[in-house]
């Protein structure tokens, strides 16, 4: 996914609203050149409006150099012909003004064409996405989200779907789903210079409903063999063979959760309606903002979302600064179809809570977003993610 490289926080929002689901904002060249190195694929850097321009055009004229697929999107507040001579000299594809939107959407499309081109037929791999699902406040309903909208984003086999259960030490996904694992994380521990898809399709669990499960190891002292490099090399090799990768974390900044969120595309945090959650949710989202994660592409889920505890929607949004993009009710069915291992969406498609998460899931997707109903936040939801390179149904 694209690369945005501009050192003034309060712009890079709005720049990433206008590239593809998943760009990944960095305030410094030395973090370009590392995402560049573990990205193969990256097909497109855009470097900032703050970015001195002697500064950029010597990033350019580099990247001409070391990665002649990778085109270069120049961002200034003002341009001349001088600046354009020295752009076209440096190796710059296109130039955009700052407040282009619609210019920098266009120029990174330009940059995807060519990529595809200069590699050729099936030179260039079309990656899944990496949807993470976190919230900083156990209890809330996380790992039951998190099955529920891996199953919406499989829409019953339309989609190659993994669902990774990261909650190294009491990871609940396989017990939500009834399944018994012969294999887990644990059997690849040990084997980070090894990992390819091949090697983990043989640690995947098959769900009756088409979705793939690497579940969480049996034991809770296991936590400490899985390295961050590791996990990071089974969620890059996992984009290889699925469309969607579910991510479902332990409720800390943990050591695993924070390579997931570094690897992520896609990030769902799940809040409750009461007052000690919503603070650390609010703690987490700026800690996310420091961190750089998932700017732009953060999706609200509001589990057990009942008007009578007193604090509604709206207060939601202003406490946290983010739109609700989906509301999942309190409901005995979401219960005694957990305790029966028959997830929600399986059970009852047309469950106000199965389409609550089908809503998230298209949000997640890009895809256009049904008409809210019971069980669904209205007016206020986010608008869907674009998600201009996504993968085709499979």
């Amino acid at each position: 996914m694209p690369v945005l490289v501009e050192t003034d926080s309060s712009v890079v929002p709005s720049l990433l609203r206008a590239m593809p689901a998943g760009s990944h904002a960095v305030a410094a060249a030395d973090r370009m050149y590392v995402w560049l190195d573990q990205h193969s694929d990256e097909y497109v850097v855009a470097l900032g409006p703050s970015l001195p321009l002697d500064l950029a055009l010597s990033y350019a004229e580099d990247l001409r150099i070391a990665k002649p697929t990778v085109s270069v999107v120049l961002l200034r507040h003002s341009f001349d012909t001088e600046t354009l001579t020295r752009a076209m000299h440096a190796g710059v594809r296109d130039v955009v003004a700052a407040d282009d939107e619609k210019g920098l959407t266009k120029a990174v499309e330009r940059a995807h064409q060519l990529y595809l081109a200069l590699r050729g037929p099936g030179g260039a791999r079309q990656m899944g996405r990496i949807v993470t699902v976190f919230s900083p406040k156990g209890g809330v309903g996380k790992t039951t989200s998190s099955v529920n909208l891996a199953l919406a984003l499989a829409d019953k086999g339309a989609r190659k779907v993994c669902l990774v259960d990261l909650d190294l030490a009491f990871g609940d996904v396989a017990i939500t789903m009834q399944l018994f694992p012969t294999h887990s994380i644990e059997q690849a521990v040990g084997s980070e210079e090894a990992i390819d898809l091949a090697m983990l399709e043989g640690l995947l669990t098959r769900h009756e409903d088409s979705l793939q499960v690497l579940a969480a190891p049996a034991h809770p002292d296991v936590r400490e063999r899985v390295t961050p490099l590791l996990i990071s090399r089974i969620l890059r090799s996992l984009r290889d063979g699925f469309d969607y990768v579910v991510v479902d974390t332990s409720p800390s900044f943990d050591d695993a959760t924070l390579t997931a969120l570094d690897e992520t595309d896609e990030c769902v945090v799940v809040a409750t309606l009461d007052v000690p959650t919503l603070k650390n949710v609010k703690v987490a989202l700026e800690t996310m903002d420091m961190l750089n994660i998932a700017r732009g592409h953060r999706h609200l889920l509001l589990n057990r979302a009942d008007a009578e505890v007193g604090i509604g929607v709206d207060k939601v949004e202003n406490i946290l600064g983010m739109p609700v993009s989906a509301e999942v009710q309190s409901a005995m069915d979401i219960v005694a179809m957990t305790n029966a291992g028959t997830p929600i969406v399986t059970a009852q498609p047309q469950h106000p809570a199965s389409r609550a998460f089908s809503r998230l899931a298209a949000t997640v997707t890009g895809e256009p977003v049904a008409a809210p109903s019971a069980g669904m936040h209205g007016a206020d939801a986010a608008p869907p993610s674009r998600s201009l390179f996504r993968r085709g149904r499979s």
